[in-house]
């Protein structure tokens, strides 16, 4: 059985509500994500691809994301708290791409946040709403990946419950002309249970241990 495109509509969790991203948030989003950190670490092709200027970086996020052929998102916090930092604001991007719907294939990828907000729980439920999507939509494998220099990112995809599939050698140029190898990783849908219950329970933590 081939997978479904899952529906384009808000994922509503209890820290964030992943929305279909538009054109005319891009202001906002620009808040949250044009900052040099952001890039430092590999997103939009490295920190020479980074822009200061509005009007160059959203010409850059035109044709970044894929607007026309996948599912891309915006990350809002609920706000249900209204003293946490950033509530009821943008805060990232994410985007279920690559839709390969006869082989049950997935990309969750593009994915940047405000720096505020790293570390914080929201990278955590808004991979559990988008795995959770994707596989109560039919897929058999999503795909994560990060440059291969991008320690970081690498650990936080791990820390999912991905598996490491290996390194695709010279695969894209970086901002700065250098060739990026990309580390690529992956969780199957016969894996997906026992990594629901660990972003759950990650997530389980992080609210307990934010109110005390």
């Amino acid at each position: 059985m081939s997978a479904l495109r899952p529906p384009f509509e808000p994922l509503v969790g209890r820290l964030v509500t992943l929305q279909p991203l538009t054109r005319e948030q891009l202001p906002e989003l620009f808040e949250a994500i044009g900052r040099p950190e952001v890039f430092a670490g590999g997103w939009g092709g490295g920190p020479a691809g980074y822009r200061p200027d509005y009007v160059d970086w959203a010409a850059f996020m035109n044709d970044y994301l894929a607007w026309d052929t996948a599912l891309v998102y915006g990350v809002r916090l609920t706000g249900a708290d209204s003293s946490a930092p950033f509530a009821g604001r943008l805060v990232g991007t994410t985007t279920l791409g690559d839709l390969d719907l006869e082989n049950e294939s997935a990309h969750i990828g593009w994915t940047a946040y405000a720096p505020e907000v790293w570390g914080a729980g929201v990278n955590v439920e808004t991979k559990l709403l988008l795995l959770g999507s994707a596989f109560d939509n039919g897929f058999g494998r999503v795909k994560l990946q990060a440059d291969n220099l991008n320690e970081r990112s690498r650990a936080a995809i791990l820390k999912l419950g991905a598996t490491f599939e290996g390194v695709l050698r010279r695969m894209q140029r970086r901002a700065d002309g250098t060739w990026r190898d990309t580390a690529v990783y992956s969780i199957l849908a016969d894996e997906w249970p026992a990594v629901r219950a660990g972003l759950d329970a990650r997530l389980a933590a992080h609210q307990d241990s934010s109110r005390l």
